[in-house]
């Protein structure tokens, strides 16, 4: 996964009891049971590190940040995973150990640079990241951790989106359409925003289209008008597949400024539906051997 785990931890790591586990701590926590695994952060020593962290990553997931003041970029690091353990709401347990304070601990785990985060599991570490990481990094690796582990982490909900999404549901399009826009400019690499655009302009579009739409387009399939307000209609109603395949036939009839007319809805309605549909994924392949 990242960074090598030393040699001496090596070894085989049953994670298939972690995912019940995680589902307790994360209930424990949720009901604020005291002491218990719901845990969020632990302060540990290396005359604590049996206890607090060796026999609890004997049920659980337990992550440790090694930091030290003389080096910000740990204490940043250590600051950010006591946020992701927040949102993991008890889903892994967070542990904190200052390596000036506990230089046997880190020795023991042959630790070379900081910032270090090792992952622990079953008393084994099953991952370690070592140097200067972003955010997104951070995130990204615990999300790589925990779903090796089986651990299902809830995704925190950006209140943002939420509330452009309830505009939407709400049938407010203009002030959806704005919502995610902000948020997209703030964002630029949010598929969930160019999804909820996307899906403002659909809807609007098939608000204005006839009931016979896709009687109208199925009675003239060359019409590229009729064939992309049928499209609409279909992806609206649950008929995807359907959609990509019409608009696809029209992509390899035809050439120019119409190609690439219909070219530019279907990629439209992909990020409707989002990138990890598998039926985007099937009409994406289908579009590129017309095209190429």
């Amino acid at each position: 996964m990242s960074d090598q785990v030393p040699s001496r931890f090596s070894g085989g790591v049953d994670l298939s009891t972690l995912a019940a586990a995680a589902q307790a701590q994360q209930q424990a926590a949720s009901q604020g049971a005291p002491g218990g695994p719901g845990v969020l952060a632990i302060d540990v020593t290396d005359a604590t590190v049996q206890t607090e962290v060796l026999e609890r990553s004997l049920d659980a997931l337990v992550v440790v940040a090694f930091w030290a003041d003389q080096v910000p970029e740990s204490v940043q690091v250590r600051d950010t995973l006591q946020v992701l353990a927040n949102e993991a709401g008890g889903a892994w347990v967070y542990a904190r150990a200052d390596v000036l304070q506990n230089q046997q601990l880190a020795a023991a785990l042959q630790l070379q640079a900081l910032p270090a985060v090792v992952a622990l599991a079953q008393g084994r570490p099953l991952d370690l990241l070592q140097g200067p990481q972003s955010d997104q990094a951070l995130r990204q690796w615990i999300g790589r951790v925990t779903q090796a582990a089986g651990i299902d982490v809830p995704q925190p909900v950006d209140p943002e989106l939420a509330n452009a999404e309830n505009l939407l549901v709400e049938g407010n399009l203009d002030a959806a359409e704005a919502a995610y826009d902000k948020y997209l400019k703030n964002h630029p690499a949010s598929g969930e925003a160019e999804a909820g655009i996307a899906q403002v302009r659909m809807l609007r579009r098939v608000g204005a289209l006839p009931d016979n739409a896709v009687e109208l387009a199925d009675a003239d399939p060359d019409n590229i008008d009729t064939a992309l307000a049928a499209a609409d209609i279909q992806l609206l109603s649950g008929q995807a597949e359907a959609a990509y395949a019409r608009l696809i036939a029209l992509v390899a009839k035809n050439f120019g400024e119409d190609r690439e007319r219909v070219r530019k809805r279907l990629v439209e309605l992909f990020t409707v539906a989002g990138a990890d549909d598998p039926a985007v994924a099937k009409a994406r392949r289908k579009l590129s051997s017309v095209l190429f």
